[in-house]
């Protein structure tokens, strides 16, 4: 599954992109401020959709700190700036593509696929291979998805409920990605379900109790992150 860190300070293009994005099964991170882009930059989502008219960092000095951190990150410019030097400008810092203001949010979607497709190959797409491991490694603890059993390197087995045990494998699949609570509510408890969002804090902090070296960070205002082992 893509992780997409989109900065556009108008809000609601920012939210329909959002939606759009999320129709797709992506994870979206949204940010309105080139400062509080900047604070992300370490977590080094797969793609970044960044405008350049941005209060606090505009995105020409934006896409030059992430590229001090990682150097080939894709990265799409969205701007009402749409000159021949601005495009250039965009290029020159290291952008991938450029989309001019106003544009339709299919266009967007489409080479954002097209892009992902070019960088990181299909199977990234839908989140998982041809053929996903029988058994998962997360030292200390070994998953096995066909019996849903967790175990600790003594053996010992850890009791886990359905749901427990899914998210797990949900975080496990997405290591080292920033989830919003949102993505996590739709992809583990599923689309229909219309309950509130506060079970998801619920039961991390079960797992965060049965599994105590599961490395599970909270990004205040982002969502959850685990740790690559």
């Amino acid at each position: 599954m893509y992780t997409i860190y989109l900065v556009e300070d108008e809000v609601s293009l920012n939210q329909l992109i959002c939606s759009y994005m999320r129709r797709e099964g992506w994870n979206v991170v949204p940010f309105t401020d080139g400062e509080e882009a900047k604070t992300a930059i370490a977590q080094e989502p797969h793609l970044w959709i960044l405008d350049i008219m941005l209060p606090g960092m505009d995105g020409y000095q934006l896409i030059r700190e992430i590229r001090k951190v990682n150097e080939s990150v894709p990265v799409i410019f969205i701007s009402a700036r749409d000159s021949d030097l601005d495009r250039i400008n965009g290029l020159e810092l290291g952008s991938d593509d450029y989309l001019s203001k106003p544009f339709q949010t299919r266009e967007l979607i489409i080479r954002v696929r097209k892009l992902m497709e070019r960088v990181y190959g299909k199977t990234l797409q839908t989140g998982h291979s041809a053929s996903p491991l029988a058994h998962v490694e997360y030292p200390p603890y070994t998953i096995d998805r066909q019996a849903r059993i967790v175990r600790e390197n003594s053996g010992q087995e850890v009791e886990l409920t359905s749901k427990e045990f899914d998210l797990l494998l949900y975080f496990v699949s997405h290591a080292g990605q920033v989830v919003q609570r949102e993505h996590i509510l739709n992809e583990v408890w599923g689309r229909d379900y219309f309950g509130t969002d506060r079970v998801v804090d619920d039961l991390i902090w079960r797992l965060r109790k049965k599994l105590p070296e599961l490395r599970l960070e909270t990004l205040y205002s982002l969502g959850y992150r685990l740790v690559k082992r």
